[in-house]
């Protein structure tokens, strides 16, 4: 059963990306989230009477009063999602998913990967981790966007410019830069050669247009990377979550069910063409 959600604020990410911040309005339901939520996994978000749309838990596993959600509006659901105001009730089933194993990235320098509306999911990670910041090593973000308002999370993207304990690397597509741009134009593979951060005890965190993975992971192979320390999410694949619609089948693999979270490893065994 869904559990019955309140918006409690809401804010423009970037042209037609919205974030809603939601609280459980049954104790019962707060309490099994916090025992259950971990980076990575993802729920369905519905409105009563236009249904539900799949995607992540854009806020940490260090945070769980609260769910943070972003998405683009692209059909009905997500255009009925956008237009709710702040103390309208929705519904949330979940979390569903496997997650990114933390606790297994312990001591060991982190690299953040991103593009456009793909940071959310990765969010969450950079989140858990900056929370508890003195478990890890060097933390480094490579984000990017075609144009410059299609960043989001802007005010948290100044605030890691800020922190002396992250490096950012910002970029958009040539073109997409405005007169008053100061960082990289590019596009994030190439930026992210160029940035060339160390394979060495480093864990690697990618998620982006499908078409963006495929030339991102071509990079980290060619700056050392092994296919087993780079995680990255599948969950653009999915629809109904639930294995039901099979519109996230890899092989013999379902997103849903399996995923989202896989290894470069993991990702390279499954069938190219059905990626």
């Amino acid at each position: 059963m869904p559990a019955i959600m309140k918006i409690v604020a809401k804010r423009d990410e970037a042209p037609g990306v919205k974030t809603l911040r939601l609280e459980f309005q049954n104790p019962a339901d707060l309490d099994y989230f916090r025992n259950t939520y971990r980076t990575g996994m993802f729920g369905l978000y519905g409105i009563y009477g236009e249904g539900e749309s799949t995607f992540c838990v854009a806020s940490p596993e260090t945070r769980k009063d609260y769910i943070e959600c972003t998405f683009r509006q692209s059909g009905r659901v997500t255009s009925a999602l956008a237009s709710a105001e702040i103390g309208d009730l929705i519904t949330y089933r979940g979390p569903y998913g496997n997650r990114f194993p933390i606790e297994e990235f312990y001591g060991k320098n982190l690299l953040f990967i991103a593009g456009g509306i793909a940071l959310p999911p990765t969010r969450s990670v950079i989140w858990s981790c900056l929370d508890q910041r003195d478990k890890f090593g060097k933390i480094t973000i490579v984000y990017g966007a075609r144009t410059v308002a299609d960043l989001v999370y802007k005010e948290e993207l100044d605030e890691w410019q800020n922190r002396n304990d992250v490096e950012l690397v910002l970029t958009v597509d040539p073109g997409g830069e405005s007169p008053d741009w100061q960082y990289r134009v590019g596009f994030v593979p190439s930026v992210l050669e160029q940035a060339a951060p160390s394979p060495e005890n480093c864990i690697a965190v990618l998620c982006g247009p499908p078409i963006m993975i495929k030339f991102t992971l071509i990079s980290l192979g060619k700056l050392g990377f092994d296919e087993s320390n780079v995680y990255t999410t599948l969950e653009n694949r999915m629809k109904c979550g639930l294995g039901k619609c099979g519109r996230c089948n890899v092989g013999s693999i379902y997103v849903c069910k399996e995923g989202p979270v896989f290894t470069a490893k993991e990702v390279s065994q499954m069938p190219a063409a059905d990626l």
